[in-house]
């Protein structure tokens, strides 16, 4: 990398850019259809008036290479995964293999209509039959619903599953409890549950305090959601007398999967004593999910979940012909329209089908390896960025900028700005919240030692420039296509509609 290439210099010269409303003219068309070769029928006959419109959309009217130019320009913006190293933090963004994407782009997967009767969908159906076979044996637990469309959306079922389990039991439980390391949106969750969060402390080590969860575990707790190795990058030695605590008190034990990219292979949350896991295919599956999708959140529960599950559910007979089945009386019921999102369900078997068993454990050997000769590295700035628990860790670490910004005046902010100057996505910033200026860094398994070293060396070079010369980060990035935004501003103040006229 050239010195150039991160010296403080006046960004780049942009182009102003336009909405895809503000380019084209009158009359322009990227298509036209032909004429109607069907009889034409009365809309009137067709949409209630209600759901009729009473004027054309206001669409732009643009030429396809308009269009084309537009988008692309677009999307050279924006940072990719396959421009550059991604280190977000437990959100493990991992390449994704090629050979998936073409798979996924078969025909008969991906011109498969989502209402297909079964009888005519039966390869489909043998394909998520035997990832679920597969997940179940990931996650040592015998029972999986593909339906859930994210990881969030998993932990809604899970939640949704304990609540029917309890009241199918005669209890009404109201509490479900979540480490103050825990991931946002298990508490965001539980909220939407209609049940209360009850935060549970972190002990030295970073595991749960034992001492708090005792005194927090009544017979109003429903469930605890936990991940194990947690966010710190900590697995919880402790797990077998976590389960044995949670599980007295009568409540079902819930495991947050955002993490299994550390223990496939290795260990297995049922095995831990977990009656819920949900996956993240779009994490340790390979899915792609920058963007905002589509994702993919399967669970797995055991014996005693296994009467709540959603419907339908996969089926097979003595003959190996598959079916859906909703006959299934105490089932919290169907959570999304057709059964999940499809496309990622081919690469996700695709991904375990060509790396196998012992590939699956090579790949969080492999991250965990990446992530401690990373953190290593970066032992070398410990000073500044020192490791917040622990000495080692499994797939993700958390350093604390603490000592930084009180000796350089540098916060973790104008370091993951500085970081874009250098061609790498910054890892995630000031979460967990227990840890002051937080740098959560997720290297995973696919990357290579010299992309590591890099990595390492950037942080390097912004602290020693930043001993001279702190406003060069304080001001960062300089080679962007937008300088730093007043994100507080646009959070407050969001501008979310096109302007018309």
């Amino acid at each position: 990398m050239s010195d150039t290439m991160v010296e403080r210099t006046a960004p780049v010269a942009q182009a102003e850019t336009k909405t895809i409303f503000e380019k084209g003219a009158p009359g322009r068309r990227a298509f036209v259809a032909p004429e109607l070769d069907v009889p034409e029928v009365d809309r009137a006959t067709l949409l209630p008036a209600a759901y009729r419109r009473s004027e054309p959309a206001r669409l732009p009217e643009i030429s396809e290479p308009e269009i084309v130019r537009h988008y692309v320009n677009l999307s050279k913006r924006n940072f990719d995964l396959d421009s550059g190293f991604y280190p977000l933090g437990s959100c493990t963004m991992k390449h994704n293999p090629r050979l998936h994407e073409r798979v996924a782009g078969l025909a008969g997967h991906a011109r498969l209509h989502p209402l297909q009767h079964p009888k005519r969908a039966q390869g489909a159906l043998e394909l998520m039959w035997n990832l679920e076979r597969a997940l179940s044996e990931v996650s040592g637990l015998p029972h999986v619903s593909l339906q859930p469309s994210a990881g969030s959306h998993g932990e809604l079922a899970g939640v949704l599953l304990s609540k029917a389990y309890h009241e199918d039991r005669g209890e009404t439980r109201t509490k479900v409890l979540t480490p103050d390391t825990a991931h946002g949106t298990n508490p965001a969750t539980v909220t939407m549950a209609g049940m209360e969060v009850v935060k549970v402390g972190t002990n030295a080590d970073g595991g749960v305090d034992l001492d708090d969860l005792r005194a927090k575990a009544d017979t109003d707790v429903a469930c605890l959601m936990l991940t194990n190795p947690n966010t710190l990058g900590v697995f919880d030695a402790n797990i077998a007398e976590i389960a044995e605590i949670v599980h007295g008190v009568g409540a079902t034990l819930y495991y947050d999967g955002a993490n299994l990219n550390a223990i496939m292979g290795i260990t297995r949350p049922g095995d831990m004593g977990f009656d819920i896991v949900h996956f993240n295919l779009h994490k340790s599956f390979t899915q792609p999910h920058g963007g905002g999708g589509p994702g993919s959140g399967p669970i797995a529960v055991s014996e005693r979940m296994e009467p709540y599950l959603m419907t339908p559910r996969i089926t097979r007979d003595d003959a190996g012909a598959f079916d859906l089945s909703f006959d299934h009386p105490k089932s919290i019921g169907r959570l999304r329209g057709f059964q999940g999102n499809y496309g990622t369900f081919v690469r996700s078997y695709a991904y375990i089908r060509s790396l196998g068993a012992e590939g699956l454990k090579d790949a969080s050997e492999t991250a965990v390896l990446n992530a401690n000769y990373l953190l290593a590295r970066l032992g070398e700035v410990a000073e500044h960025l020192p490791l917040a628990y622990g000495r080692i860790c499994m797939h993700e670490f958390v350093l604390s900028g603490a000592p930084m910004r009180r000796e350089l005046g540098l916060k973790t902010l104008d370091l993951a700005k500085r970081l874009l100057d250098f061609g790498f996505h910054p890892p995630t910033v000031y979460f967990p919240l227990l840890v002051d200026e937080a740098l959560l860094i997720e290297p995973t398994e696919t990357e290579t030692k010299e992309t590591l070293d890099a990595f390492a060396d950037a942080i390097k070079q912004i602290l020693a420039e930043a001993a001279e010369d702190p406003e060069i980060a304080r001001n960062a990035p300089y080679t962007t296509p937008v300088r730093r935004l007043d994100e507080a501003g646009a959070a407050k103040r969001p501008v979310i509609r096109q302007p018309l006229g």
